[in-house]
């Protein structure tokens, strides 16, 4: 990671943003499609131990760190990402139909605040595409995810059908799905997650989910307790659980001169924002909502929060631009440290620990 952030990243931070992931998703690809490249990628970034082991919603997990939708859009790197130490891998968001998503630039760095701010607006290849990719790359070695998102020319009234239409493409590709409907940069997302529109997608997925694979839904940080109040009984009866969260609309953290850009908010600012929210939504599930959190993970400990607060599984993104793909390692690294100094067997008996009459509290 120090060689990363000593010679990689200045030569990257002198591109543009969204070009400079361009190039980092083609360095990937190259690698993890011939044998040599995958395994000189595991032999540098990967990092096992049965102790990371977890099973979340009846799938098995090497370890509970994952990379979040937005960087892999159009499920190129599964071949690759696992090579980095990835426990679970989310591709997309996918929408049904390609779209090219909001006109360039739509992706800026902060770095002073370790954040960036994107309204990129689903630009997706379509899910057919997705599907055909994920179909020549073969089985992925971890858990798959495919965030499914709608095309910005849908009518609201007709959200549930891109949704469904995206998941069939996808069904049987993927071993878990993400319903995103809390992206700040597609007019009228947010609202899906109001409970009524949700129950319709939801709905509408259930009867194309023959297999009965995973299904979660992912929320805004920015919710309030009604909303969640409302929000969470829907999710418990009707999907597997919650991703927590997606980009904020806030710029508490970052330079006055962000404050009316438009677009989506990740990195450092978002981690205590959504480490809260995650805890909330524990405590009012009663910890029987499995959770994926992201948000601001730049550190083994920027994760054992998330777990301790409620989280079953972390996603990372930001932090691998700051922090590089040695970041993975480290994170699953120092999950065992913090698990063994605390005297627990597993790093998943972290799982809301921090929580008021859990028994991990009490280990």
């Amino acid at each position: 990671m120090t060689f990363y952030r000593a010679a990689v990243r200045p030569l990257l931070f002198k591109l543009e943003p969204e070009t400079a992931h361009q190039l980092a998703v083609k360095a990937l690809e190259l690698a993890g499609a011939a044998p040599l490249g995958r395994t000189l990628l595991e032999r540098a970034f990967a990092f096992g131990d049965p102790a990371l082991e977890t099973e979340v919603a009846g799938l098995r997990f090497p370890n509970p760190i994952g990379l979040a939708a937005g960087f892999d859009k159009d499920a190129r790197l599964t071949r690759a990402l696992p090579c980095l130490g990835f426990g679970f891998v989310e591709v997309g968001t996918v929408t049904p139909k390609p779209q090219p998503g909001n006109p360039r630039p739509r992706m800026f760095r902060i770095p002073e605040a370790e954040a960036l701010l994107n309204r990129l607006g689903f630009n997706s290849e379509g899910a057919a595409a997705a599907a055909e990719r994920l179909a020549r790359a073969g089985r992925c070695r971890v858990p798959l995810g495919a965030n499914l998102g709608m095309n910005a020319a849908t009518a609201p009234e007709k959200a549930h059908l891109d949704y469904g239409e995206a998941f069939s493409a996808l069904r049987e590709r993927a071993d878990y799905f993400v319903v995103n409907v809390s992206s700040p940069n597609t007019t009228g997302l947010r609202r899906l997650q109001d409970r009524l529109s949700l129950e319709r997608i939801l709905t509408e997925i259930r009867g194309r989910n023959k297999e009965r694979k995973p299904v979660f839904v992912k929320v805004a940080p920015d919710l309030s307790t009604d909303h969640l109040v409302d929000l969470i009984p829907l999710v418990t009866h009707e999907a597997s659980g919650l991703v927590i969260g997606n980009t904020t609309i806030s710029r508490d953290g970052v330079p006055q001169r962000w404050a009316t850009e438009p677009g989506g908010l990740s990195g450092a600012p978002l981690r205590e924002r959504s480490t809260r929210l995650i805890a909330h939504v524990y405590r009012m599930s009663g910890g029987r909502l499995p959770i994926i959190g992201v948000g601001g993970v730049f550190s083994a400990e920027d994760a054992w929060l998330k777990l301790c607060a409620g989280a079953s599984l972390v996603q990372v993104y930001t932090g691998l631009v700051y922090r590089g793909p040695g970041l993975v390692r480290e994170l699953n690294q120092g999950l065992l440290a913090l698990a063994r100094r605390v005297g627990l067997k597993k790093v998943s008996d972290a799982v809301g620990r921090s929580q008021p009459g859990t028994s991990a509290q009490k280990t």
